[in-house]
């Protein structure tokens, strides 16, 4: 049961911090008889050093065995550092407070003996894929060494469990996906892999940091339903506990059992996810839970000329045709290599203070479409004109304003941002190139300017990205952009490492500073919330083609193509229309 300093359950059935649990409350086990969680979190509170508050501040959080428990709140609320916590992974942290998992207490354990535990009973799913799997090791590798760790088998029993649980998890074709190297993979295969690790040594508690992030909604929608069945199923005749760690609301709706708010490092609010989404009883949760895209566009400028036009354009690259099981470097006999069109025959068009979204799943060509655009990779076919001329035909002092007036906000924050360089250097780095007439003041005044206007303040200057959480790292890339006053901005992905308030703040600032600037956006995502909320036109792709494009609305209200159908129907949750809101 929760402590009385969490405080009491109201009549909506939450229980809201200051507050005293009442009986017959979500914290209850059915049979009315209490029990002891699984994990029980007490007054739990970490510092930094040099760090001017506390990560966590006194957090309590429960998860029962077998529940499916998520933890929800902002940016830099204290969400992974609870995760990280209760493993006790914090380099440099001061950890205060009680951490009993199983009755047993993981603050005072051994270091040897959480080593143990690591895997073992509680394992985690990381939020970036990439960033946690070794890039030189071959996945299946990567997974039978953690069987190997913690269960003491054998070579060829773990493989042999390895290749299992990449079946399990939906990977197709496992025997020949356990010698691909991460990078060769999807990112709803890295994410499988991921949920493969964790699965491995049949833990009792699994904590799924963003295990979503960036995917599109059918990738999503698999996963979710891949961790419903693998925590139902459980292991040794036990469900699984998952703790999801999550800023996806609709994510939370239809997996968890119970939600947890925190804000600033203390629980807020829990109870089951009905009570909790339905009345919510703090101020905080009512305003994650308004904080919903709406389409707030106006009409674009009456223009002529478009500032962006591509015709017929595809991109092509050599493959090979296939790979064996025995190891990713052998080919199938005679298989050689072959072509393959990541882009073919697209058309389009952007006019100047005009919104075009671009959606589909993964691999549809959606990224490729903006790097060709941004002349990033070859074009096998066709043309693209930026102001009326071949992308070619800009050169020297002409191609460098170009890159000016075209810049671009990548999808990976963790990959794009330089750790070794300041934010400050970060966002400068394009005015020292493109504008060398501003000094050191003026340049830091205008990267002051961006860096405000993305939500950022001054003291982020001297610090570095791996200071900066998901959703800020996002923020800082954008300011990037944005600081050289480009008229086209290609987005892709922006807002995938976005919790739902920073999302809202960050549309919000795209949709003034288009209408400020008569800014043009190609926005590339597979929130088809977001995308609806922000565009006027869009493409829809697969395959490398475009398959349907048209005016937004059109396109939501009455979709021509069954693709289009099928991809709508995977979003649960219609959004909040405010059309044509100067003041949204």
């Amino acid at each position: 049961m929760m402590s009385d300093t969490t405080g009491t359950m109201g009549t909506t059935g939450t229980t809201v911090a200051g507050s005293a649990p009442a009986r017959g409350s979500a914290r209850e086990p059915r049979s009315g008889v209490a029990s002891a969680p699984l994990l029980s979190l007490r007054g739990l509170s970490v510092r930094f050093e040099g760090a001017p508050a506390p990560a966590l501040a006194g957090l309590d959080l429960d998860v029962e065995e077998g529940e499916r428990h998520a933890l929800v709140g902002e940016s830099g609320s204290g969400k992974s550092v609870t995760a990280l916590a209760v493993l006790r992974l914090l380099d440099g942290a001061q950890l205060d407070g009680t951490v009993a998992f199983a009755g047993q207490s993981l603050l005072t354990l051994p270091e040897r003996a959480m080593r143990g535990l690591r895997g073992a009973d509680i394992a985690m799913i990381f939020q970036e894929p990439m960033s946690a799997l070794n890039p030189l090791q071959a996945v299946g590798r990567q997974i039978a060494e953690s069987v190997r760790l913690h269960d003491a088998a054998t070579p060829a029993q773990a493989a042999q469990r390895a290749l299992d649980l990449l079946a399990r998890t939906g990977i197709v074709d496992p025997a020949r996906r356990y010698h691909s190297l991460p990078h060769q993979l999807s990112g709803g295969e890295r994410q499988r892999v991921m949920i493969a690790m964790a699965l491995a040594c049949r833990p009792r508690l699994l904590i799924a940091d963003e295990p979503t992030t960036a995917l599109d909604m059918t990738i999503r929608n698999q996963i979710v339903d891949l961790l419903r069945a693998l925590q139902e199923e459980g292991t040794d005749g036990r469900r699984l506990a998952v703790l999801l760690i999550t800023h996806d609301l609709h994510l939370v709706r239809r997996f968890a059992d119970r939600v947890s708010v925190i804000e600033r490092g203390r629980i807020v609010e829990t109870g089951s996810v009905p009570t909790v989404f339905g009345s919510p009883q703090h101020p905080y949760t009512r305003r994650l839970l308004d904080a919903r895209p709406r389409r707030g566009t106006l009409p674009p400028p009456q223009a002529e000329a478009p500032l962006l036009e591509a015709t017929g354009i595809g991109v092509r690259y050599r493959v090979t045709a296939a790979r064996t099981a025995a190891g990713w470097r052998a080919l199938l006999p005679g298989s050689g290599m072959r072509d393959f069109d990541a882009l073919a025959d697209v058309d389009l068009l952007v006019r100047p203070g005009e919104t075009v979204g671009v959606v589909g799943e993964s691999g549809s060509g959606k990224s490729t479409l903006g790097m060709a655009l941004l002349g990033l990779v070859p074009l096998h076919a066709g043309t693209v004109r930026f102001a009326g001329k071949p992308l070619g035909d800009y050169r020297g002092a002409d191609a460098r304003r170009l890159r000016a007036q075209l810049q671009v906000v990548f999808q990976d924050p963790y990959g794009t941002l330089s750790p070794r360089m300041t934010v400050e250097s970060i966002v400068s780095e394009g005015l020292r190139l493109h504008c060398p007439q501003l000094d050191a003041v003026a340049r830091r005044a205008k990267v002051l300017s961006v860096l405000q206007e993305v939500g950022l303040e001054a003291d982020a200057l001297a610090r570095y990205p791996h200071a900066f959480s998901g959703g800020q790292r996002q923020r800082i890339a954008i300011a990037r952009a944005l600081v050289l006053d480009p008229s086209l901005l290609i987005l892709d992905e922006p807002t995938s490492a976005l919790d739902v308030s920073v999302q809202k703040q960050v549309l919000e600032l795209l949709l003034d500073l288009q209408r400020r600037r008569q800014l043009a956006y190609l926005f590339i995502t597979h929130d088809l919330d977001v995308v609806r909320a922000v565009s006027h036109r869009l493409l829809v792709m697969r395959g490398g083609r475009v398959v349907e494009q048209g005016e937004t609305e059109e396109i939501f209200r009455a979709p021509r193509s069954s693709y289009t159908r099928a991809l709508l129907s995977s979003v649960g949750a219609a959004i909040d229309v405010v059309a044509d809101n100067p003041a949204y």
